[in-house]
């Protein structure tokens, strides 16, 4: 039931380390029955993060500019900064379908209707994770990233949207360890969008993906 989910949203940047705690520590308690599902919303300041497959170290361009954290969610380095919104998933699906590749699919589906209530098309990539548009050239681009981590079939971990970031911060990895596609924002694609605005379409398309993982 979703009056059982519990929505939190940050009102100041929160830092990475101390993110990844809590949410692990709710994720014990969720696990354990003595907490309630949670939707995180947040951002962080300037930082990468190495997913499990993170292993070529050649991925990791500039480690001086920022702080590098490993992280057990899946994926290589991405960057988590100002102008993105996170949003972290601790979902139960012990009574739910469990398919790890069915919550992927569903996370990114649900990411993209709630970009397209703001009228930004976006759409997913054969072989390539993550949330894909065509920037102002018409170039297939990055506009969000998508790393998960299951524990027992509970959720931890979820998705990081560009909203407006300085895109040159990502020049400091390669951004999921691919190369060739560049990375965009909804405010480099003309349509600025604020976080308050993002979240309101996230919760507007959140029921047709919680449906999705029944």
């Amino acid at each position: 039931m979703t009056k059982d989910i519990e929505w939190r949203v940050a009102p100041e940047p929160i830092e990475y380390g101390a993110a990844l705690a809590e949410m692990e520590a709710h994720v014990a308690a969720l696990t354990a029955g003595t907490a309630p599902e949670r939707i995180w919303l947040l951002e962080h300041p300037p930082v990468y993060t190495a997913g499990t497959s993170a292993t070529d170290d050649s991925e990791l361009v500039d480690a001086a500019r920022f702080p590098v954290f490993r992280t057990g969610r899946g994926g290589r380095y991405t960057y988590h900064g100002p102008g993105q919104r996170i949003g972290y998933l601790m979902l139960d699906l012990r009574d739910r379908k469990r398919d790890v590749r069915g919550y992927v699919h569903a996370v990114e589906g649900w990411v993209i209707a709630a970009l397209g209530e703001l009228g930004i098309e976006a759409f997913r990539a054969e072989g390539r994770i993550g949330i894909w548009t065509l920037d102002q050239t018409g170039q297939e681009a990055k506009i969000g990233a998508i790393g998960v981590r299951l524990r027992q079939w509970v959720t931890m971990h979820g998705f990081a949207i560009n909203l407006s970031p300085n895109l040159n911060d990502f020049n400091g990895i390669v951004p999921c360890g691919i190369p060739d596609f560049p990375v965009t924002s909804a405010e480099a694609l003309g349509r600025p969008v604020t976080p308050e605005q993002f979240d309101s379409a996230l919760r507007a398309t959140f029921l047709p993906f919680l449906n999705a993982l029944s």
